[in-house]
């Protein structure tokens, strides 16, 4: 059946190569987002958009999650040299698809035609759209001010506080083509194990987008990526406990409440299915940690398994 995932980052990813193995990739369609996009060198860098390229092309770098297998720095060592910024790190081959990016987006290709330009070249069956075609950075503001969210994230470290965290020009954006309609006509919709604030906000709060999933909330299947009070990546816990939503399964949910009919939710947050239930919400306890490629094939199996007993129930009502 026909997949819609809503993706951000490496916890994503690792879902989505678990996909890629348990079902034809070609019936995958990913939707990423693309808030932590940047400029940086002149560069168009899509962060998110590449760690789901290299990842379902098996070119990733699997230690980092990001970036590209045996990738070298040397570029970056020169810039450092010039005084140039070097906080990102961009590797040698890395910088090829940026470069690559830059020059489609310059000669007026869309950001979702540079996206499925680079798709091709990698081999990827699945399609990969991004979430908008028109920019929209996520800000953080901070006791230091307001900056952008890689700033945040690889700059300081996640060190700083969050106060507030800013889609700029959100409202204003659209749905890049095809977003829309993949969610109206998919079979089942997944919400990837990705920060909720930072990687599943930015597409949730398009215009259009919430509402669309609202209509099919009991197609929609969530993963939660807290685990036991944690993020499984990243700083979700951070940023959820400073902006004071609880940092529990059952707070995720509740960020889902109205666009999810089915959560899944990890062994070791069993205790709080019977809360999660009492918001309207199915709950699948599994083991959702991808440590392996047998994990990630086993959470991809179960998050079918969910989207197939909804797809049925469905048919049968």
């Amino acid at each position: 059946m026909e997949i819609v995932a809503l993706a951000g980052g490496v916890g994503a990813s690792k879902l989505l190569l678990g996909f890629s193995r348990e079902m034809d990739p070609r019936a995958l369609t990913v939707i990423v987002n693309t808030g932590d996009d940047l400029v940086l060198h002149g560069l168009a860098i899509s962060p998110d958009l590449d760690i789901v390229t290299y990842t379902l092309a098996g070119a990733v770098n699997p230690k980092a999650g990001w970036g590209l297998r045996s990738d070298t720095f040397t570029a970056l060592e020169i810039l450092r040299r010039y005084g140039r910024e070097h906080w990102f790190n961009l590797g040698d081959r890395d910088l090829a698809t940026h470069i690559h990016r830059t020059a489609l987006l310059r000669s007026g290709s869309t950001l979702s035609e540079a996206t499925d330009a680079i798709r091709r070249a990698w081999g990827v069956a699945a399609r990969i759209l991004p979430m908008s075609d028109r920019p929209v950075p996520t800000l953080i503001r901070t006791e230091i001010g307001t900056i952008h969210f890689q700033e945040y994230l690889v700059k300081h470290r996640t060190e700083l506080t969050v106060e507030e965290i800013i889609f700029d020009g959100v409202e204003e954006a659209r749905p890049a083509p095809g977003v829309l309609e993949a969610i109206a006509s998919a079979a089942g919709i997944v919400v990837c194990p990705s920060n909720p604030l930072i990687s599943i906000g930015p597409i949730l709060a398009l215009p259009g987008v919430r509402e669309a999933l609202r209509n099919r909330r009991e197609r929609v299947v969530a993963v939660c990526p807290i685990v036991g009070g944690k993020s499984l990546k990243g700083p979700s816990d951070k940023m959820l406990k400073q902006l004071r939503y609880d940092v529990t399964a059952l707070g995720v949910a509740r960020l889902y409440s109205d666009v999810v009919g089915t959560f899944i939710i990890d062994v070791q947050d069993a205790a709080q299915q019977q809360s999660i239930e009492a918001l309207g919400i199915q709950v699948v306890v599994r083991a959702t940690t991808m440590r392996t490629p047998a994990d990630k094939e086993r959470l991809a199996r179960a998050v079918l398994g969910a989207l197939h007993q909804r797809a049925q129930a469905g048919a049968a009502s």
